[in-house]
């Protein structure tokens, strides 16, 4: 039902019911229609009871169909069951009280008459003519309803974006931190860093702070921002692409730069792999870097000898140990210097490091710049993985586990159990006598070992003359007869 005709048509519906819309002074009945069925989208007459007299359509407005049928109707069997009891109250503070005569009452339906479709309507109530009855008049919500649905939809589908946006930031930040490859990633709209991960950042010579935002060409040296770009992008778009051999300005480590072009969501990016040009990864250069924080920081005296025993490098705290100044003053010395067996001690040291390869907590005394002596234990490594073997040294001061040694003896298993074969045979002055002969058998037989049978190093070692030292070998039976 639409158009003028509909109007008509109600109208005349509500003639048959005795109830047609009055005439205005001036408006005649049927133009008194057009102009209510224009001002609004539906239009009702109904009684205080609910009776519909009269509907009216807007004649521009064809989503509801044909609704003459619902002149003679009860609303409440119009709309759908949770707003009966909204009409209830509503009529029942029908009519307004006096001095509220043209205020107007909202009210939101759903319409539904029985048929497969809903539609809602807003409406607001008007006392009209004489009588009590209402006059309501419509506006279609369901534009606004499908707005709504739209609004909706557009927000779940912003929500289910938003997720997935997430989603795929964490594997791609994931990613680019689980990689060794080390990626920049520069925009080229203004050639600065978008992003990069932790193996690109220390390959630069800093944290991932400090490069987001930067711009690339000033981290390479002796590069400008324009021309940088061009040759990376030039490269980037050869058919072949070629490393471009740079250096990095905070890390000064001679880098190649290995660029791709690539466009992502209208945007011009380039992705930049970083490589050493011996193909070293990052992990061992973060171990070397490691190693040298261990040497420049470390607890123990670090010290390095070239062949002879020069002293090449050392640590601070070995200059802590040896209360030196500075470096200057330790490097070019020989290492017996500071040994208080001096070249004895040395020699012990380098002969069995380079025989064995490494020699362990040597325990001997170290001298300091005023002649002072400090007990130490040190371990020697032989270094010959260069053309110019090396050895590497590291002392730990033993001061405090000295004063808290207590004395006594570790003899041999075998020694141990001489002397306790003594017990209740011998007396103790018996037992004492040869329990020193134990160490100082013992004691001998270390001093030749470590010295590979140089008897004049063993005797300085032991603080004896030559001499003495060949009386006791031969009272233990430590000389061979060629020897005598």
């Amino acid at each position: 039902m639409g158009g003028g005709n509909l109007g008509r048509k109600s109208l005349d519906t509500g003639s048959h019911q005795g109830h047609a819309l009055p005439s205005i002074s001036g408006i005649g009945q049927d133009q008194l229609a057009e102009i209510v069925a224009a001002t609004s989208d539906i239009s009702l007459l109904i009684t205080p009871s609910g009776e519909v007299i009269s509907v009216l359509v807007n004649p521009g407005h064809s989503l509801f169909g044909g609704l003459s049928h619902w002149a003679g109707q009860n609303i409440n069997d119009l709309v759908t069951p949770e707003n009966l009891e909204k009409i209830k109250r509503r009529l029942a503070a029908w009519p307004p009280a006096p001095g509220q005569s043209h205020r107007s009452f909202i009210l939101e339906l759903n319409h539904s008459d029985g048929k497969a479709w809903e539609f809602p309507v807003r409406y607001s109530m008007h006392r009209f003519g004489e009588s009590d009855n209402i006059l309501l008049l419509g506006r279609d919500l369901r534009p606004l309803a499908e707005m709504q649905q739209q609004l909706v939809m557009a927000q779940v589908a912003l929500e289910r974006d938003y997720e997935t946006q997430r989603e795929m930031d964490t594997r791609y930040r994931v990613l680019m931190e689980a990689t060794r490859d080390a990626v920049v990633l520069v925009a080229m709209s203004n050639g600065r860093i978008s992003d990069l991960n932790a193996s690109a950042a220390v390959m630069l010579g800093g944290s991932r702070q400090d490069f987001i935002g930067a711009a690339i060409a000033q981290e390479f040296e002796g590069r400008r921002r324009g021309e940088f770009l061009e040759t990376l992008s030039n490269i980037a778009s050869a058919d072949a692409v070629k490393p471009v051999e740079l250096v990095a300005r905070r890390s000064q480590r001679s880098l190649r730069v290995i660029p791709k072009l690539f466009r992502a969501a209208g945007e011009r990016l380039m992705l930049c792999r970083l490589e050493s040009p011996e193909g070293e990864s990052s992990a061992p250069r973060e171990n070397a870097m490691n190693l040298e924080r261990l040497f420049n920081e470390g607890v123990d005296g670090i010290v390095f000898l070239d062949g002879d025993g020069i002293i090449t490098a050392a640590n601070e705290s070995f200059l802590k140990l040896t209360d030196s100044g500075n470096i200057a003053q330790v490097r070019g010395r020989s290492f017996a210097d500071f040994l208080a067996r001096g070249s004895v001690d040395m020699r012990v040291l380098l002969d069995n490091a380079k025989r064995a390869r490494q020699l362990r907590m040597y325990a001997t005394r170290l001298l300091n710049e005023f002649n002072g002596q400090i007990a130490v234990e040190v371990s020697a490594t032989y270094l010959n993985d260069r053309p110019d073997p090396a050895f590497g040294i590291v002392l730990r001061d033993a001061s405090r586990v000295e004063m808290l040694r207590r004395p006594g003896f570790t003899g041999g298993e075998d020694g141990m159990r001489s002397v306790m074969e003594l017990v209740g045979s011998s007396s103790l002055k018996d037992i004492v006598a040869e329990t020193a002969d134990v160490v100082e058998k013992m004691c001998i037989q270390t001093a030749v070992d470590l010295t590979r049978n140089n008897r004049a190093a063993a005797a300085e070692m032991l603080g004896l003359s030559r001499q003495s030292l060949y009386v006791k070998l031969r009272k233990f039976g430590m000389v061979n007869k060629d020897e005598e």
